[in-house]
């Protein structure tokens, strides 16, 4: 009699890398072209959000826009960039 091993396959998924989309401060755009961009730019964000993250980046010269697919960062990151923002993304840890 012999005993034979079933092998199960795991079901779980592995979800994709994150990445954060930054907003560098500048010196050329207005505060309201920034805010305007944003809320363009990333649709889901509200006008508070869009403000909260152009005063984060005026004060302390980097804010976080949003955390998503690294499609979706590039995507934003260059559609930033297109409108004259200075944006990054980086792998989120």
């Amino acid at each position: 009699m012999s005993v034979e091993t079933i092998e199960k396959r795991s079901t779980s998924r592995k979800l994709a890398p994150r990445y954060r989309v930054l907003l560098h401060n500048d010196d050329y755009n207005s505060m309201e072209y920034v805010v305007q961009v944003l809320m363009t730019t990333v649709t889901s964000l509200t006008q508070p959000q869009a403000v909260s993250i152009m005063m984060e980046a005026h004060t302390n010269g980097l804010a976080l826009v949003i955390t998503c697919a690294q499609e979706h960062a590039e995507f934003y990151c260059e559609t930033l960039k297109n409108h004259g923002l200075s944006s990054t993304i980086e792998p989120d840890e």
